[in-house]
């Protein structure tokens, strides 16, 4: 089993339909027993709450249920708990890098790596840009998860992160 964390900043935007979309996809494929996922924020903003409302409206249009979500703070545990962690842009990714414990293996990387014809390394946030950047984020998110699922299994399969 290889289990993933989406990491974003308050898990409210990004790593929710991330985490939503990853969870429907792979159920779909019948991964379940192969690949796991969750999320989480680098901070405590939002802990406890739903996903932001956009996130939830674009999610729901798309037919990706996220209700069930609630926010959560990376932990110190998560760090042995998952094999890989998936920062949605370079300030996540520095804030898990300043948090890894030495003993810890976890893989990070970022999700964009799995997004075909990226335009850059980080997902852009769209809490700031209205309407049309929480379509865009989903369109990403969309984009990347099979590729994410394709990489998450070639892990399982030489038993390695």
């Amino acid at each position: 089993m290889v289990r993933l964390l989406i990491v974003c900043l308050g898990n409210i935007c990004r790593s929710p339909i991330a985490h939503g979309v990853l969870r429907e996809r792979i159920a779909a494929r019948g991964l379940d027993s192969r690949v796991s996922v969750d999320s989480c924020g680098t901070s405590s903003y939002h802990n406890g709450e739903q996903a932001d409302p956009n996130t939830r409206r674009v999610a729901a249009r798309r037919g990706v249920d996220i209700e069930w979500h609630r926010s959560r703070q990376l932990l110190d545990s998560d760090f042995y708990e998952f094999e890989v962690l998936i920062a949605m842009d370079g300030s996540n990714e520095a804030d898990i890098r300043d948090r890894l414990p030495p003993n810890s293996d976890v893989v990070i990387r970022r999700y964009m790596e799995f997004v075909p014809g990226a335009p850059g390394p980080d997902m852009p946030d769209p809490y700031y840009g209205g309407a049309s950047g929480f379509e865009r984020v989903q369109d990403f998110v969309e984009a990347g998860a099979d590729p994410l699922i394709d990489w998450a299994l070639t892990l399982a399969a030489d038993g390695s992160s």
